[in-house]
């Protein structure tokens, strides 16, 4: 079994099927990405990895556990932390300041901004937040305000914050959309360092394929909302069924 398990997932919104049958497995200390045309339920597939949304049918169990109607707090307390297709930072706040939010939420739960020059005062938090930026080679920004970094810094940050709460699986959603290629190629860089790190599973939704056979050793498309291929990349790449969702065409 995979420490994540997704059996006969289905959810509809109104008229729309937007998931069938979906079964997945996500084999502990892997990368798998999940990949498809637009609208074949990629993020919605994501959002239940969460606990977001709940499916009409089926079961999604993490390490053995259902994630299903989890609150957030208890999604990451539970080992699982998310990066979004638009990277959720306070802009305002220094670099620093945004690496200590999810430091002191590890330790005493749930934080508001108004207590943050408490925070800055707690050794132990900026200490921790400090030890993350150096491992994110981030260190000499920790004075600038979030919001004047480039996307990908921005990005490198966000990915920072989720790995300062030491999760087991680490979930991105398209992270380097909307980089340019040196950004791209700066996130890969990243990731491949988090993959060879070890003790992480990382899942990835992502529509730059350069990206994911950089990065995946396993594959799941999707198409209409129905799993088509599971495989290695190599498999993958020229797949009769592959082309054909994506080229609308059989090959």
């Amino acid at each position: 079994m995979g420490i994540l398990e997704v059996k006969d997932v289905g959810i509809r919104f109104g008229g729309l099927q937007a998931l069938s049958n979906v079964n997945l497995s996500v084999a502990e200390n892997t990368v798998h990405a999940i990949i498809g045309p637009n609208g074949a339920g990629k993020s919605t597939l994501l959002n239940c990895f969460v606990g977001k949304l709940i499916p009409d049918t089926g079961s999604v169990m993490f390490d053995g556990q259902s994630v299903l109607g989890r609150a957030p707090y208890e999604i990451n307390q539970m080992g699982i932390s998310r990066v979004f297709q638009t990277p959720e930072i306070f802009g305002d706040l220094t670099v620093l300041e945004n690496m200590m939010i999810p430091c002191f939420a590890k330790r005493d739960g749930a934080f508001e901004l108004n207590a943050l020059p408490n925070m800055m005062k707690q050794k132990d938090i900026v200490e921790r937040a400090e030890q993350v930026l150096e491992e994110m080679n981030m260190a000499d920004k920790r004075h600038e305000h979030a919001a004047a970094m480039s996307r990908g810094d921005k990005r490198r940050l966000e990915i920072g914050m989720c790995l300062s709460q030491e999760p087991r699986l680490l979930l991105l959603d398209e992270p380097t959309a909307g980089m340019a290629r040196a950004d791209t190629n700066n996130t890969i860089d990243l990731l491949k360092e988090i993959r060879d790190r070890g003790n992480i599973t990382i899942a990835i939704i992502e529509h730059d394929m350069h990206v994911v056979f950089s990065l995946a050793e396993r594959i799941t498309v999707l198409a209409q909302g129905t799993p088509l291929v599971e495989d290695t990349p190599e498999n993958i790449k020229g797949h009769p069924k592959v082309r054909e969702a994506y080229l609308g065409e059989s090959a």
